[in-house]
């Protein structure tokens, strides 16, 4: 122990990139049109994402309720895939989705959870993003984005980040 710091053999870090999906207005949806077609729409959302993650080699880690957490190992097959999720959806007449995408260095904890500031921020800018917005940090904008493009959305100070983060909005071309 050094000072307040714990070190702890065996802490892996490893470099990953984080969405949250989440379906905007779910729960005035399942009060107004009840359980059924509350449970109808959340097996429709969930089998285009699971169905989309696949597609590109992202990995649904958790399912949130009416929402997700994703993981990728690269950044542009987690963007692609949330954005061709986001198109189906709407394909699909459902509830408009929103997201949040993050990349960095975190830690991975007993094999399969993920702690770190990238976790957060998507989480966070999830929060931010309105009906069928995609918001990740600018620096996350690349050329091997094919069918994607950024628009910028400006500067944020977003809630547990010290810093003020330059957002994009990412759409399909």
């Amino acid at each position: 122990m050094i000072g307040d710091v714990v070190r702890i053999e065996g802490v892996t870090r490893v470099q990953r990139t984080f969405a949250f999906v989440d379906v905007c207005g779910f729960t005035e949806f399942t009060d107004t049109n009840g359980d059924a077609a509350a449970v109808h729409l959340l097996e429709t959302v969930r089998g285009n994402l699971r169905r989309l993650a696949s597609v590109h080699g992202v990995r649904v880690a958790k399912w949130l309720g009416d929402g997700a957490m994703l993981v990728s190992v690269e950044p542009e097959p987690a963007i692609e895939s949330v954005v061709a999720m986001v198109e189906a959806n709407r394909a699909h007449g459902a509830l408009p989705l929103r997201a949040g995408v993050a990349s960095g260095d975190v830690i991975l904890f007993e094999g399969d959870d993920h702690i770190g500031q990238a976790v957060n921020l998507a989480a966070r800018l999830s929060d931010l993003a309105g009906p069928d917005e995609i918001l990740a940090p600018a620096v996350m904008q690349t050329s091997l984005l094919v069918n994607t493009r950024a628009v910028p959305h400006g500067e944020h100070h977003v809630k547990g980040i010290a810093t003020a983060v330059e957002i994009v909005r990412f759409e399909s071309r």
